[in-house]
């Protein structure tokens, strides 16, 4: 994929749920993985010729693991012209060695978000982006209705009434295969996520579960994306 369709279908998605207004300062969230290093490009290149006015600006939670390596992503900001700040925490250390959570995710993702949100609030964000491309919304559906059974997804645009932020979902246009072709193509810096879960969670399952589906029924994650659109945001 091409910088040009990148750009193409998150200014779709920015309009069609109107998630950036003129002013905005947004904290971009970095994982060092191939998604959200796709959003950043695509944000920064979006703001030269964006008609609203807004700032961009790229936050790293360092979970304390020790061996992730972030100086790549640094230099990559450098080269971009983008603020960049990594936010040390004890949280693999809280997870993993105090609480020893059997199923660590949920505790590791709501103080990863606790602490972006935190940071960002501190630097005068007013709206934080997430890497969330076509596929997870489509794998959140399935694992809403495997294991909560409802039809349920993140929204595109949600608001935080007790941060006080808005967080936003550009890439939700972007099959994962593109933010793939994306990533290879531009030789995006990803730094290797170190979680030792990584890869045996239950979303790994259900993208394996949706992939067997679409190779038997072409087009099915199609027709699920549509499905989660028209009826996901609202039960």
């Amino acid at each position: 994929m091409k910088a040009q369709k990148l750009f193409s279908f998150v200014r779709r998605a920015i309009s069609d749920y109107d998630m950036i207004q003129s002013g905005d300062k947004i904290a971009v969230g970095i994982s060092g993985g191939k998604d959200s290093l796709t959003l950043l490009y695509a944000l920064n290149g979006l703001k030269r010729f964006y008609p609203e006015s807004f700032e961009i600006v790229a936050l790293t939670v360092d979970l304390g693991f020790g061996i992730q390596d972030f100086s790549k992503i640094q230099e990559f900001c450098d080269n971009l012209g983008v603020e960049y700040h990594v936010i040390k925490t004890d949280i693999a250390d809280i997870v993993f060695e105090s609480r020893k959570e059997t199923n660590p995710c949920s505790l590791c993702a709501k103080m990863r978000k606790g602490s972006l949100n935190d940071f960002a609030k501190e630097l005068g964000c007013n709206k934080i982006a997430y890497a969330h491309h076509k596929d997870d919304m489509i794998e959140t559906m399935f694992l809403s209705l495997i294991y909560e059974g409802r039809f349920h997804c993140f929204s595109p645009v949600t608001y935080l009434d007790r941060m006080d932020l808005t967080v936003i979902r550009p890439l939700m246009y972007v099959p994962e295969m593109d933010v793939i072709g994306f990533s290879n193509k531009y030789e995006l810096p990803i730094a290797k996520n170190p979680c030792p879960v990584d890869g045996h969670t239950k979303r790994e399952y259900v993208k394996n579960l949706v992939r067997q589906l679409n190779q038997e029924n072409p087009d099915c994650k199609q027709r699920f994306f549509r499905a989660v659109l028209e009826k996901g945001f609202n039960n």
